[in-house]
């Protein structure tokens, strides 16, 4: 019999929504050893995107482990080392597709395949570098250079001045309290992360789908979009998004409805908030490249 990775990935989001997790909230600077929050592989560096960060952070949290490394069972042999007897992996998955012939053409369908991964703290033998660093220090309770600038080089327009945050579609803006508003510069970043990334569903952006009320699909979907696209901006720049507990409330109450009616929409929307990151990314690099451009 073939698995449901939609139901087995909700399943396990649920559960820990239910018991009052979320886990794309965390205090980042708190357990950073020094290394991006983002999952990565250990062997190629490369970084997991979509539904498989929230897993691989859940993972992460449940077992206390600080390090967002991670690798298959046989990258561990080629790197000289093993997985410890009788460790766990953590399944995640990729989009890979199959073919089709349907009236002479031949279409591709995707699907979820699934594949183990571990922590480099399951492993042993590792190379030096990957033993676990003590925490690093970081506070960040004044405004950051670094993530000012990530948010100009997008081109969005940012305003100040009201005492709720918000996007608004009919005149493309977004809207955010006053930085000495907000209790720390964590919190502060966390909001406009989550306001910036409902801007790229703009229709001159990526064109997403908002819903029409609170609570429909449509609406759960580009909220739980927002929610990870501030956790993976977050997790990058090191910021806090563990706060706004109450402020959520509501939200994970509908999250709760739209995962157990559709198995399906927590996948999507970490897909969508992965492409709303790398589009972000994009400007931020074209900006970067248009600034040696000049200086030249």
């Amino acid at each position: 019999m073939s698995r449901n990775l939609h139901q087995e990935i909700t399943a396990r989001v649920l559960a820990a929504l239910k018991a009052g997790t979320c886990p794309w909230r965390q205090p980042w600077s708190s357990n950073s050893t020094g290394s991006s929050a983002m999952p990565r592989n250990a062997l190629t560096g490369r970084a997991y995107s979509g539904v498989n960060v929230p897993l691989l952070w859940l993972t992460a949290q449940t077992n206390g482990w600080t390090q967002q490394l991670w690798l298959t069972f046989k990258q561990a042999l080629d790197m000289g080392a093993n997985v410890r007897k009788g460790e766990k992996g953590t399944t995640i998955c990729f989009v890979s597709t199959m073919e089709k012939e349907e009236n002479g053409e031949t279409i591709r369908i995707p699907f979820l395949k699934a594949f183990s991964v571990f922590n480099v703290a399951q492993c042993e033998k590792l190379p030096e570098k990957f033993a676990e660093a003590p925490p690093a220090a970081i506070h960040n309770d004044a405004r950051d250079d670094l993530a000012d600038s990530f948010v100009a080089a997008t081109g969005v327009d940012l305003r100040h001045g009201e005492a709720r945050a918000y996007y608004r579609p009919a005149g493309d803006f977004v809207m955010m309290p006053r930085f000495e508003s907000f209790i720390n510069g964590d919190a502060y970043y966390s909001t406009l992360f989550h306001e910036l990334t409902h801007w790229t569903g703009g229709a001159a952006r990526l064109s997403r789908e908002f819903g029409k009320r609170f609570g429909d699909r449509a609406y759960s979907v580009e909220e739980l979009t927002a929610e990870m696209g501030a956790a993976f901006i977050c997790a990058e720049f090191g910021f806090d998004n563990d706060g706004q507990q109450e402020q959520s409330a509501a939200y994970i109450s509908h999250w709760i409805k739209a995962l157990e009616s559709d198995e399906r929409v927590f996948v999507a929307a970490c897909a969508s908030a992965s492409r709303a990151v790398e589009f972000m990314r994009g400007l931020a690099l074209a900006d970067e490249v248009e600034e040696v451009s000049r200086a030249a």
